[in-house]
């Protein structure tokens, strides 16, 4: 690997307390670096530092999903009623009255698995919506981690657009309901265990999270400590499939490997062949996705990784159909978490990178810089 003197620069200018920036492909990790301190005047950053990984813990969940697929536990296409009653007769936000009520009508049609795992089901997060929020009434939002936080209208028919939201909460707890075990239990034990990936977990214990790097918020440019847990903490009624996770990046990276040789890493097979290759196709059709929109900017700014492309959605990625600006396949892989962590995978040239950071806004420039620099050093274009 060339020298990381950009990446380096990228992230000394990003201005953020520290960094883990991994590159790896299908034989094994091929450069490791922590940046900085775990929070501001603390200890250096270690490489197996522990990141709220947040919105990268839907792969995980995905392929959780799929591992239930395989086993004919669940379907893509077949309504969700059944296993999760919830789900039944779902309604769409028509508009407003007056005095600001919501007006519902029955959806068109069902919600599957599908439409969860595409984000197309209907569902949105609050945060990026303000119909969603104008739709709670008076009583506002449920707290985070709470059943009532998910039981919310549609902005749209299922199947019909794409909307990045609560969606693979949801697909956790249809892995909860059919495969009998919490989503938890289940994730140790059919992913991060086979895969060796031992700090990833929910509910990390005291020694783990003395491991954690510390969550900032840029305010002004200055950074202020932001000490929440995305997933919602431990105590939560309904563990988050959509950001709940602790990770490292080494961990994401196994995670990553695995899915460059094709469901297998070190002897363990996660999924079949055939499952990681439907995994990374396109299954929403012409629907543009991976543009996101928002109503708190504290949390997110609008964001849009290829503005220029016409982006699609896998079961668990963003895609880019064209070649990417700092030397990405066309069809590669990838999204990221609400803290400034992001991943790609890229299986045409064996290519995988993992960017860990604690910050948010989501989306900083600073941090983005410092994602290309990876990208262009793992493609020698730096």
């Amino acid at each position: 690997m060339e020298s990381d003197a950009g990446l380096k620069s990228a992230i000394d200018a990003a201005a953020i307390s520290g960094a883990v920036a991994m590159l790896g492909g299908s034989e094994g990790i091929r450069y490791a670096r922590a940046f900085g301190e775990r929070s501001l005047g603390g200890e250096a950053m270690r490489e197996d530092d522990l990141f709220q990984i947040a919105s990268m813990t839907k792969a995980i969940v995905s392929a959780a999903a799929l591992q239930l697929v395989e086993q004919g536990k669940l379907a893509l296409d077949a309504p969700l009623d059944a296993l999760l009653p919830d789900l039944a007769n779902p309604q769409v936000i028509e508009g407003f009255d007056e005095d600001g009520s919501v007006r519902l009508r029955p959806a068109k049609r069902a919600i599957t698995l599908r439409h969860l795992l595409t984000h197309t089901s209907g569902f949105g997060y609050e945060f990026m919506s303000a119909d969603m929020v104008r739709a709670r009434g008076p009583a506002g939002s449920p707290p985070p981690g709470s059943k009532a936080a998910l039981l919310s209208p549609l902005l749209f028919d299922p199947g019909e657009k794409w909307e990045y939201g609560i969606s693979t909460d949801w697909a956790g707890l249809a892995v909860e309901a059919a495969s009998g075990q919490r989503l938890d239990a289940y994730i140790a034990e059919h992913i991060a265990a086979p895969l060796g990936m031992v700090d990833t977990h929910f509910n990390p214990d005291a020694a783990s999270r003395a491991r954690a790097a510390a969550l900032y918020i840029r305010n002004q440019g200055a950074l202020a400590p932001m000490p929440i847990e995305i997933g919602g903490g431990a105590n939560v009624e309904v563990l988050s499939g959509g950001g709940g996770l602790y990770s490292t990046a080494p961990d994401y990276m196994r995670f990553l490997r695995m899915l460059l040789r094709g469901g297998e890493l070190d002897g363990a097979r996660i999924l079949t062949a055939e499952t990681v290759a439907l995994m990374g196709e396109n299954h929403v059709d012409d629907l543009r996705a991976g543009r996101m929109e928002s109503v708190v900017p504290a949390l997110a700014g609008e964001f849009d990784m290829f503005p220029d492309q016409d982006t699609r959605w896998s079961l668990a990625f963003l895609i880019n159909p064209q070649v990417g600006p700092h030397g990405r396949a066309a069809g590669a892989l990838s999204w990221a978490g609400i803290a400034n962590c992001y991943y790609w995978l890229d299986p045409a040239n064996d290519v995988a990178g993992v960017l860990m950071t604690q910050l948010l806004p989501f989306g900083d420039p600073g941090v983005l810089g410092a994602l290309g620099a990876l990208e262009r050093m793992a493609y020698r274009r730096d």
